[in-house]
């Protein structure tokens, strides 16, 4: 039930008010583009810039589900965060009243499976002797009734040790308080209505979820130490080993970024505030999920090959 509480929980977040960061001087706007740069190169989250004329772009590469106990050095990221003009944070689920109460009302239809069905009637026989082995200890069965969806986040948390936003302090959280005490403004790339969200949620078939189910038993079948192992990957930049993480090719798979409807707005809005961000003056610095950016055909792939100089870790 955790797993279904945090993805009620995306349904309805609020954007935080805006605040306007103080004007510069074009003096002062080119020495922050510098710093920033610099910044940049050595930060210890992976951190990507791209100069086009005046426009500065530091792309960010973020993840959820790191260990409390796991630490890392924000210092540079927070300084290049207070020296940017704009800072894009991920998009945000939209959700009325209406909404919520749809998703309160169909609750077991998200939950669980159609009544009679189990794990076993939509996985291959090797998938469910796979699932089997993982969930051999548990002494209560409803896993084989709940639904796929569900089960598939359950596993990453209870078997693959990611704790979602539950974990330590991410990249998210050190920008956003850094973006606080510079008063920089800070803005989602897009939004999500909540009408699309939950329609996903409730009309999608059990069949939908099998490749999270499978993605995230791969996963489990690693034991708790998955997620801590990607969070170190994570923290040493070491891009490709993250992002060809069982846990983050997990995350690919599952909602939302598994759905076939909800997925292309995620990624049309990052590309549409990615164009804007390369012709706007300044220093905008985006923060998005690492695969987005560094897997194949992704972001950095695309800027580097329209002829972009894109300075920062290896990400292939």
């Amino acid at each position: 039930m955790r797993s279904l509480f945090a993805i009620l929980f995306s349904l309805v977040l609020l954007a935080s008010a805006p605040q306007a960061a103080a004007a510069q001087t074009p003096q002062e706007q080119a020495a922050t583009v510098e710093d920033v740069v610099v910044l940049a190169r050595r930060s210890g989250a992976p951190m990507w810039t791209v100069t086009r004329g005046d426009s500065t772009l530091i792309l960010v590469g973020a993840i959820t589900g790191i260990p409390r106990d796991l630490q890392w050095r924000p210092d540079d990221l927070e300084a290049a965060a207070a020296r940017s003009q704009l800072i894009l944070t991920p998009q945000e689920g939209r959700a009325s009243f209406t909404d919520v109460l749809r998703v309160i009302w169909r609750i077991r239809t998200i939950a669980r499976m159609p009544r009679g069905q189990t794990s076993a009637d939509y996985l291959t026989p090797e998938w469910q002797a796979r699932l089997e082995a993982l969930m051999a200890g548990e002494r209560n069965q409803d896993w084989r009734t709940r639904s796929l969806l569900i089960l598939g986040f359950d596993l990453m948390q209870d078997k693959a040790g990611y704790t979602g936003r539950r974990g330590g302090d991410d990249a998210m959280d050190v920008i956003r308080r850094a973006a606080r005490r510079a008063r920089i403004d800070t803005r989602p790339v897009g939004t999500v209505r909540g009408d699309e969200l939950v329609n996903s949620l409730i009309e999608a078939p059990q069949s939908a979820h099998v490749p999270c189910v499978e993605a995230a038993s791969a996963a489990a079948e690693l034991g708790p130490d998955a997620a801590r192992e990607r969070a170190q990957d994570w923290r040493a930049r070491r891009v490709p080993d993250v992002v060809a993480s069982p846990i983050d090719r997990a995350l690919n798979q599952c909602w939302p970024w598994g759905d076939p409807e909800i997925a292309p707005q995620l990624h049309q809005q990052w590309a549409a505030a990615i164009e804007t961000a390369l012709i706007s003056p300044g220093v905008t610095m985006g923060v998005a999920p690492i695969r987005l950016l560094a897997e194949e055909g992704g972001v950095l792939d695309g800027l580097e090959a329209r002829g972009f100089e894109v300075v920062g870790p290896e990400w292939k």
